[in-house]
This record gives C-alpha cells, sequence and structure tokens, in this order.
C-alpha cells in the first residue's frame, strides 16, 4: 500500500510542479501583514490617514490600473462616504466598521488579463441563489461609473 501512495504522489510531481503560492500571492500576504502590524500599532493613538496610504498604492500602479483606480475610488468615495478607504492586501478597499465591503484589485497586481472590482460577503448585494462578487474593469466611460455607484450603494445597503 506504501508503494502505491510513493507512486501516486510521484505521478503528480511529475505532471505539473505545484510549489504552493505564487510569488504574486506571497507577495500579497506579506503587505497584508504590514498593514494587520500598522494597524495595531496605531490603534493606541490617532486615527491612521488610510485614505492617503490608498492613494500613495493607487500612485505607484502602472497607468493603465491607475487611471482606473483614481476613477474607481472618487465614484465609490462619492457614493458611500461612510465607507473608510484602507489597503487590503496592498490594494485599494473600502470598509464599514473595519470589515472590506469593496475593493479594487489591479490586472498588474496578479498579472491578471483585467482589473476587478470586488465584493466581500459584508457587502449587501445578495440577490437568489446566484450573483456576482466581482466585476472585470476594462474601462470607465459614465455609463460604468453610474453602474458601479449603484452597486457600491446597494452593497452598503
Amino acid at each position: 500500500m506504501t508503494s502505491t501512495k510513493k507512486s501516486a504522489r510521484s505521478s503528480t510531481a511529475a505532471a505539473g510542479k505545484h510549489d504552493g503560492f505564487t510569488a504574486e500571492e506571497r507577495d500579497a500576504m506579506k503587505e497584508r501583514a504590514k498593514e494587520l502590524k500598522s494597524a495595531r500599532r496605531g490603534s493606541g493613538g490617532a486615527k491612521a490617514d488610510t485614505e492617503s496610504e490608498v492613494l500613495a498604492k493607487i500612485a505607484e500602479m502602472p497607468e493603465a490600473d491607475r487611471v482606473l483606480a483614481e476613477r474607481i475610488h472618487a465614484v465609490i468615495r462619492a457614493a458611500a462616504p461612510d465607507l473608510t478607504p484602507k489597503l487590503w492586501y496592498g490594494m485599494p478597499a473600502y470598509a464599514r466598521n473595519g470589515k472590506v465591503v469593496c475593493h479594487f484589485q489591479s490586472a498588474q497586481k496578479f498579472k491578471s488579463k483585467y482589473a476587478t472590482l470586488g465584493f466581500s460577503d459584508q457587502a449587501a448585494l445578495d440577490d437568489g441563489a446566484l450573483w456576482p462578487t466581482a466585476y472585470a474593469v476594462t474601462k470607465l466611460s459614465a455609463a460604468e461609473e453610474k453602474r458601479i455607484s449603484a452597486l457600491v450603494k446597494k452593497a452598503v445597503g
């Protein structure tokens, strides 16, 4: 029986190498650990200026993602001014009572085809037994901005 287990493991390893998390995923986890450490340090004093951290992270993005992130940030801030901008896994996110409701993920971050606007389980978007929790974003016209605004308003209830 042991030889069967060994051969199954060997054939799986030969078929496709899997080393666990990608470098991008490990970087995102490291960023999240820094964010949590920073939040713990700041909890005793004045509230950290998390919006400036978000804007700084957006400014670091490649142009295509930066343009989308800047507009999405403006739309979310206008649609739901009570949401607090913060970094979440190194990406712009918007939280209520410390819990992320929605977030932007640049295409470059995980070498994706497109950027996404995602919603967590804190978002009030439930619609029957099936609904989207992330949207691909390739460009923003007035129509897309209006749709994002409506989604964010619905998400915060």
